[in-house]
């Protein structure tokens, strides 16, 4: 219905904007990697909207970029996760990420987020895997920098060492590979130092 918004940031929450349209505020519902990437308060932002519409309420939920209000859509069609839950997910992960681990079958990234369950977090990877296009640019990054053309596999064996410390302590496959993947200049270390560097990227 309301494809977009542009405004004045008003003011600025976790899980909301309100913008001033030619003195009316409208508020926004939004994730909180969202609210980190907003302009300050008095600069004009432009947030690409879903609107929600049922018997007693009228919401829009608002996001900086149609690639991000596109994997949010998808998100919602996922049974058992409502506006609501596609924000938190998209709270605790970008949307290249979210579909960076749903290529990777990585739940427990998924379920990081408030109130997202490790079955609903497999079943947003059974409903959306085949709908994530392989040409997102993080994808494509990815497997280039993996073995074979595979971006589960770590291509030397200090790396898979390494990933496989993370996933122990509790990280995500796929935030432990992209950590990883990340560190420069790695040929000579060993997979201690490969941990330590990765650890450095997660904080």
């Amino acid at each position: 219905m309301i494809a977009y918004v542009h405004g004045i940031v008003e003011d600025i929450a976790e899980d909301n904007v309100v913008l001033d349209v030619n003195g009316m505020g409208i508020n926004v519902n939004i994730s909180a990697d969202t609210a980190s990437r907003l302009p300050g308060i008095g600069e004009p932002a432009k947030i690409y909207t879903y609107t929600c519409v049922r018997e007693d309420t009228f919401q829009l939920y608002g996001f900086l970029t149609r690639c991000d209000l596109d994997i949010f859509k998808k998100l919602i069609t996922v049974n058992g996760i409502g506006p609501k839950g596609g924000l938190a997910i998209l709270s605790v992960m970008n949307a290249e990420d979210l579909r960076f681990a749903i290529m990777q079958g990585d739940a427990k990234a998924i379920a990081k987020a408030p109130g997202i369950g490790p079955k609903t977090a497999q079943r947003v990877i059974l409903d959306l895997k085949d709908k994530i296009e392989l040409d997102d640019s993080l994808i494509q990054r990815e497997i280039t920098q993996t073995a074979g053309g595979n971006p589960l596999i770590a291509d030397t064996p200090q790396k898979q060492e390494a990933v496989e410390a993370l996933v122990s302590l509790g990280y995500g496959q796929a935030e432990s590979i992209k950590a990883v993947n990340q560190i420069e200049n790695l040929e000579n270390l060993d997979s201690g130092a490969i941990l330590k560097a990765a650890l450095k990227k997660m904080f």
